[in-house]
């Protein structure tokens, strides 16, 4: 089956159905805003003004009510959906050829596929397939007369084929469950059903023959149709009505052989472990090897005989059905080698074998529909039997009670008969306690008196009213005690006697009754295997009255939905049941869910489990697992897992690696008992791990208890008092500072730790917090509206020393940092902790020792604070290694941190590494430095391969192959290239080596950086102290600009000054004049290597301008993560005129500067082009005239641009604005309107 011609189809039709809907809706006078009026006048109904038959009146007039309970929006989805499910369903019984009276009723004739735009082939057959299908034959064979009324005559031929299938199929081809197929189904089905643009066109021509063989394409085709309803509910608190369409997820078919054919395929296996039935499960998993005292207790346990009719099997989430039709499969086999007859066999699973519940009327149906056609392929009579009342399927929508009136549905049902003794009269006239009654202790209900011997049932259906009142929501989730079975069964036995009796108000009560009744049959029934993927829902999706009944029903399960729904499933089955789940494997380790594990590990036992990677899923956005479990503990029991998350691949790759698991490869493969877990705190289910990491939890001491990872600051308010270092005066900084030296000092910024991306040893400290005065200004915010004071700072005594930090913590990786730096540290993402031990500790966490841990305790997206505190360290297993560790670790963290301060980013950022060399040629500066990179690389690859080996050895494990691409170097090529080719990488690392060298150029040019002093001469604020400088000479071999605005101008003529001039001395004055030239070739060579595109025919400098103009603002973006220090004044897309300016020198007079310095006399200089090139038009012929007409309209164009940039320029500089560089640049930079280039990116919003 290809799924692409699914998911590419049912989204436009779900667009193309509702849209129908709506225009036939709006046909009636119905539309989103006003519903007309019907006026019935004798045999016609009077819409708006237009006349329809009385029929269609009464039925629209019957809509109202519906349309005022659903709203128009989700009354005319779910008309659309059901008539998507019906011609879905009318399409694959076609092409199966499932039709009585053998004519396809959507698509032309077999013989006349090759035309896409055929007709029905019934409608050919019309006179044929009347009197089958229970029509007027006359009037088919009129309408087939007439001519012109071939619409009327397929649309009566599609109704009648509706109304005849709904006597088998009621779940599809009956109404919404709230009304039968003459009303709105009927009313609003489509027009133009025969046109070419017909909504059957895409059913048939976009979905080829071939994708309908297999059943399985109802679910996909569920899941693909409601795929932008769940995009849109996905992530927000999901009202009841959503639920569905945010949790549906289609399982793939081979985990639900997974899960069948090990749950219910097991339990026949172990009573029969010589049926022929173990060859036919590709996927059943051999039990694994057990002690001769487990195999004795699963002997006790195991029945020594099964009656294949007494199996029951449920699936309590069933969706579209494809878990119940695999049960199906199986219990097929099991029937056929007990010598059932094939056709006799159809009728015995679904009215004995399988269950099926969903809160989702749409996906019932189709589960339904689902198992209908896989008994008819068994069983050409089903159908009949159907219709004759012998088959009735378990596969139920469960519905709300909120609807019944226990008393008068009491009343109407007289199960007592009082009706016809006259007695009728006061039969609610008393009342009497519950207490009056054996199993009504809990209840405040009253009770008729005269109820009698039947007050059991009417109390029942009091408990039943109460527990269903929210079953859209709630679902099989709703607990029906299983004392309450034998009643249940007695009073549906009454109920269909009713049914079928001749009293129309018992009759009708009866009808409104039984659909609780049979579901709460199905709720306090017990299994002997339960099958789901239940729906996932973490808290913060759940609406209040699921996060209510969670709190009170399922206490120890209620952080995801599907953690309750296990439980569920475990309480539905009786005593030695299987139960096979898929979900999220997060159960498996986190902390919120370790009373599932306590409970499963406990309570019952694992038999397999499959753990998937992420990528493993189509449609998850989290690892799944899928499991099998029994209700029946076992000590000492052995269970098989097969661990695929660190294997590539999507469904089939997963498919294929499952069954090299089963068939014996023991890479996949693991047996463990599940006591072991119990070592571990919190028992996660870790099978992978060696007995020696398993082990070290009785005999190390957890991080808690010596190095705690400890929490540190919320700030309540980040957009204010957290800032990159780059953003605020540099004097306003206080650096590696005691505590008590911070607080006495006049500071307003520190250092603050807050994660980052993933990276080891040293670094990603760019972040300071307004932590002045000790954090007053945190500390005294105003509370929230809700009382809370929005700021914490947990372990405020700890801040400001050496330690060790982190970001957030995968599976893949861990990245551990050196901090000493006197830094504050976040609350979740850069917590710290601050062991004695500071290297060797480091050391430890940055090893493949500490990642077995971290995948052990929680090998989810994010690692806790928890899971750190509770990894085990064994120091005596270290052979007085301790010293040798630090040593090494001390040598990586020098590393790590002279590679950081390389780049100007870094507040410790000294020289441009290309400027050490002595060399007069920027290529052999940029080789030497390329190689000084490289060994440092090698040098830390050697270091923390020692390491890992170090550690990996004192716990009796192999260490892992380091590559060098985990050697988390911003100079590293291998780690920052990693899937580009060697040649590729080193040409990549040389571009962004000499973007950088412009960067350092253009931050000398501005007086930031300098060649005559170290580090960062000038980063203050308003330009103030910046003559002071100047006069000191700490600008002298290179001059910093006067004003700091340095123009970016696309042509040379147009200023003396421009970056490129300036760049270009900046190369001479480093690498001297005897080589400019070639210097400069390489330059422009090296930025075409990967930050430009190469241009032909272009000079050194003109790609260097380009450069400058295109480029370099966007690479300065990306180095200062939207946060720029260089401010782009641009006058639009002509770039009539550029500049950047110094954001630490801006002044209240630099827009004035700018103006009068730069723009202005650029005016005077495009007026004077102007008139020499008027004067060459004059004087040019034939193709060069038409060159100097274009450069003239080019010119105009700038010339007009420049002119409203002036204009704007002005009413800005005047405003003499200034600057709080503590407001950081976010909030700084939309204070110039649209002065500046890219202002949505970097201010967040468009300003005026």
């Amino acid at each position: 089956m290809n799924t692409k011609n699914l998911k590419s189809y049912a989204p436009k039709a779900r667009k193309q159905f509702i849209e129908a809907v709506k225009k036939r809706a709006a046909h009636f006078g119905i539309y989103e805003d006003l519903i007309a009026e019907v006026r019935i006048e004798g045999g016609a109904a009077i819409i708006e003004g237009r006349a329809f038959t009385r029929k269609e009146g009464e039925q629209r007039k019957r809509l109202e009510s519906k349309l005022a309970e659903r709203g128009y929006d989700m009354f005319t989805r779910e008309i659309a959906y059901t008539w998507f499910n019906r011609l879905a369903a009318l399409r694959y019984m076609e092409i199966h050829d499932y039709f009585d009276h053998g004519f396809r009723v959507l698509s032309p004739a077999k013989s006349h596929l090759s035309n896409a735009d055929g007709l029905p082939e019934i409608l050919n057959h019309a006179s044929d397939v009347a009197e089958s299908l229970n029509l007027d034959k006359d009037h088919i064979i009129e309408l087939q007369l007439a001519g012109d009324k071939e619409e009327e005559l397929y649309r009566e031929l599609l109704l009648g084929q509706c109304h005849q299938l709904a006597k088998i199929m009621p779940q599809i081809f009956k109404g919404l469950a709230f009304e039968t197929i003459d009303d709105a189904t009927e009313l609003l089905l489509p027009n133009n059903l025969t046109k070419t643009d017909s909504i059957l066109k895409g059913l048939i021509n976009d979905i080829p023959e071939e994708d309908w063989q297999d059943i399985e394409v109802i679910g996909w085709l569920y899941q693909f149709y409601i795929s932008e309803h769940k995009d849109s509910v996905i992530g927000k608190v999901v009202k009841s009505e959503d639920i569905p369409a945010a949790t549906q997820l289609f399982t793939p078919n081979w985990i639900v052989k997974y899960l069948v054919q090990n749950s219910v395929g097991r339990q026949w296996l172990a009573t029969y472990p010589d049926s022929e039935l173990k060859s036919k499960m590709e996927y059943y998993i051999e039990p694994a090897e057990q002690s001769e005292k487990v195999i004795e207790q699963l002997k006790a346990i195991t029945p020594t005989s099964i009656d294949p009719e007494e199996i029951k099997v449920l699936d309590p989430a069933c969706g579209s059905g494809h878990i119940l039709v695999e049960v199906y499969e199986v219990l097929r086999e099991i029937y056929l080698e007990r010598g059932y007859r094939l056709r006799e066999i159809p009728e015995l699973i679904l009215t004995k074998n399988i269950y099926g519940l969903d809160i989702d009327d749409r996906a019932a149906q189709l589960a339904g529909f689902a198992l209908m056609m896989k008994a008819r392929e068994d069983d050409r009579r089903i159908f009949q039997r159907v219709e004759d009342g012998e088959v009735t399927l378990n596969v139920l929508s469960l519905q709300s009670s909120e609807h019944l009136d226990i008393h008068k549905l009491w009343n109407a049902l007289d199960l007592e008969g009082k009706h016809q003794s006259g007695t009728t009269a006061g039969l609610f006239d008393e009342v009497v306690q519950p207490s009056d009654f054996a199993y009504n202790e809990k209840s405040d209900k009253t009770i008729p008196a005269q109820a009698g011997i039947y007050a059991d049932y009417y109390q029942l259906l009091q408990i039943l009213k109460t527990a269903f009142l929210q079953a859209k929501t709630f679902g099989s989730l709703i607990h029906i005690d299983n004392q309450h079975l034998k009643k249940l069964i007695a009073l549906k036995g009454l109920l269909q006697a009713k049914e079928k009796g001749l009293d129309p108000a018992a009759k009708q009560a009866a009808l409104e009754v039984l659909p609780v009744i049979n579901q709460a049959i199905c709720l306090s029934n017990r299994y002997n295997s339960i099958v789901a993927n239940p729906p996932y829902m973490g808290g913060k999706g759940m609406n209040s009255e699921l996060k209510d009944f969670l709190k009170l029903n399922y206490s120890n399960y209620k952080s995801d939905l599907f953690s309750a729904f296990v439980a569920m499933c475990s309480q539905l089955g009786n005593l030695y049941a299987d139960i096979g789940i898929m979900s999220p494997n997060v159960w498996m380790y986190l902390y919120n869910h370790r009373e599932l594990r306590k409970y499963i590990l406990e309570q019952c036992r694992v038999s397999s489990l499959i753990e998937l990677p992420l990528s493993g899923f189509k449609g998850a956005t989290v690892q799944i697992c899928a499991y099998l479990f029994s209700n029946h503990k076992c000590i000492g029991f052995n269970s098989k897992y097969i661990r695929l998350v660190n294997e590539k691949g999507g469904d089939l790759e997963m498919a294929e690696k499952t069954k090299q698991a089963i068939l014996g490869n023991n890479k996949l493969l693991y047996q463990a008992c599940s006591d072991k877990y119990r070592k571990i705190p919190d028992y996660p289910i870790a099978y992978w791990v060696s007995d020696e990491i398993i082990d070290s939890f009785d005999k190390g001491i957890p991080f808690g208890d010596f190095s705690e990872a400890k929490r540190g600051i919320a700030t309540g308010n980040n957009e204010k008092f957290i800032r990159y270092w780059f953003e605020v005066d540099n004097n306003a900084i206080g650096v590696r500072l005691s505590r008590d030296k911070a607080f006495e000092s006049n500071y307003k910024w520190f250092p603050h730790n807050k994660g980052g991306d993933n990276r080891k040893w040293y670094g990603n400290n760019e972040l300071v917090v307004k932590w002045h005065n000790n954090g007053f200004e945190i500390k005294n915010q105003p509370c929230k509206p809700s009382g809370d004071r929005g700021w914490r700072n947990t372990n405020e005594e700890l801040c400001f020393q050496t330690g060790i930090t982190w970001g957030g913590l995968t599976s893949s990786d861990l990245s551990f940092r050196f901090s000493d730096y006197g830094a504050l540290f976040d609350t979740n993402k850069g917590p710290m902790m601050f062991p004695e031990d500071v290297y060797l500790i480091l050391g430890f966490l940055n090893s493949p020792v500490a990642l077995e841990y971290c995948n052990l305790l929680n090998p989810t997206v994010s690692f806790q604070n928890a899971d750190i505190n509770r990894i085990p360290f064994l120091r005596d297993r270290l052979n007085s290694q301790e010293d040798k560790i630090s040593s090494l670790s001390q040598i990586a963290v020098a590393l790590s941190k002279e590679d950081w301060v390389s780049f100007e980013s870094n507040w410790e950022f000294s020289i441009f590494p290309l400027l050490g060399s002595k060399s007069k040629k920027v290529s052999e500066s940029l080789e030497l430095r390329l190689e000084l990179d490289e060994k440092r690389a090698e040098v830390l690859f050697s270091t923390q391969n020692e390491i890992n080996t170090l550690f990996c050895e004192s716990m009796g494990i192999s260490p892992p192959k380091l590559k060098k691409s985990a050697i988390q170097l911003l100079t590293n090529s291998n780690y920052i290239f990693n899937n580009l080719s060697i040649e590729e990488s080193k040409n990549r690392m040389k571009s962004s080596y000499l973007a950088s060298l412009l960067s350092y150029a253009l931050g000398c040019m501005m007086g930031r950086y300098s060649l005559d002093r170290e580090g960062l001469v000038y980063a203050h604020s308003c330009n103030e102290g910046f003559k002071e400088l100047v006069a000191e000479g700490a600008f002298q071999t290179f001059p910093a600009d006067d004003d700091g605005i340095v123009p970016l101008a696309s042509e040379e003529w147009l200023f003396d000054d421009d970056a490129t001039t300036r760049f270009k001395e900046f190369v001479k004055t480093i690498w001297s004049d005897e080589h400019l030239p070639e210097n400069l070739e390489f330059v422009a060579e090296s930025l075409c290597l990967h930050a430009l595109k190469p241009k032909k025919g272009e000079s050194a400098m003109d790609t260097v301008r380009r450069y400058f103009s295109t480029q370099f603002f966007k690479d300065h973006c990306k180095t200062y993560k939207k946060r720029p220090i260089y401010w782009l004044f641009s006058s639009g897309k002509e770039k009539a005129f550029e500049c950047l300016v110094y954001l630490h020198r801006y002044n209240e007079g630099t827009l004035s500067r700018m103006r009068t310095e730069y723009v202005t006399p650029l005016m005077g200089k495009y007026e004077a082009q102007h008139t020499l090139l008027s004067e060459q038009q004059l004087q040019a012929t034939g193709t060069e005239a038409r060159g100097i007409e274009k450069d003239l309209k080019s010119l105009e164009k700038k010339q007009a641009e420049l002119r409203t940039f002036d204009e704007q320029l002005k009413h800005y500089a005047e405003k003499r604005i200034k600057l709080d560089l503590d407001d950081g640049v976010k909030a700084n930079y939309g204070k110039f309107g649209n002065l500046l280039a890219d202002v949505k990116a970097i201010h967040g919003k468009a300003v005026k």
